[in-house]
């Protein structure tokens, strides 16, 4: 992903919501899972690291975009977007 891409997604992202908070039990095999679900639904998703997890929100980031195979956008203080193109029906064109 190019410089340019990034900041594109940076700029799609600034407006959206965290759907999904990482709590005290961290990253579990269920949140995985509904995070690669919301794939399906978004290409860019947006998640929150509530102040009572203990683990970094850059590795968390790390660690779910591997077992999604997303990729990260922008890591800010607590919360962080990826991205994950859909194959079939994009509706992000990046430039």
């Amino acid at each position: 992903m190019t410089s340019k891409q990034r900041a594109y997604l940076k700029s799609l992202g600034v407006n959206l919501n965290p759907i999904f908070q990482v709590g005290k039990s961290s990253l579990t095999p269920e949140l995985t899972e509904a995070i690669r679900e919301a794939f399906h639904k978004n290409e860019l998703v947006k998640i929150a690291v509530l102040k009572n997890c203990m683990d970094d929100p850059h590795e968390i980031a790390e660690m779910i975009s591997e077992r999604t195979h997303s990729q990260v956008v922008q890591v800010i203080g607590k919360k962080f977007i990826l991205y994950k193109p859909d194959k079939e029906n994009p509706r992000i064109v990046l430039p």
